[in-house]
């Protein structure tokens, strides 16, 4: 299994702070279009995507075990 990660307005579409999904096998995109699917939860194609801490792309395969964070981009001034 693996833990996915949800912060800021992405948190509030998904309904949850987190999930566990069996995503070992798939790349970064196929997670995002099930996530999507599942949870209603839109414009993850602008969102950045960290596994285990550290930046991904959407090419990368997730592994058993993995934690895959979205994060959506923050704007500041």
């Amino acid at each position: 299994m693996n833990k996915i990660l949800f912060f800021a307005h992405l948190r509030d579409e998904a309904g949850h702070e987190s999930v566990e999904i069996e995503a070992a096998g798939k790349t970064v995109a196929e997670l995002k279009e099930m996530v999507a699917e599942k949870y209603g939860v839109q414009k993850l194609d602008t969102s950045m995507t960290a596994i285990n801490e550290e930046f991904s792309s959407n090419d990368e395969v997730i592994k058993e075990g993995d934690t895959i964070a979205f994060i959506p981009p923050v704007s500041g001034g």
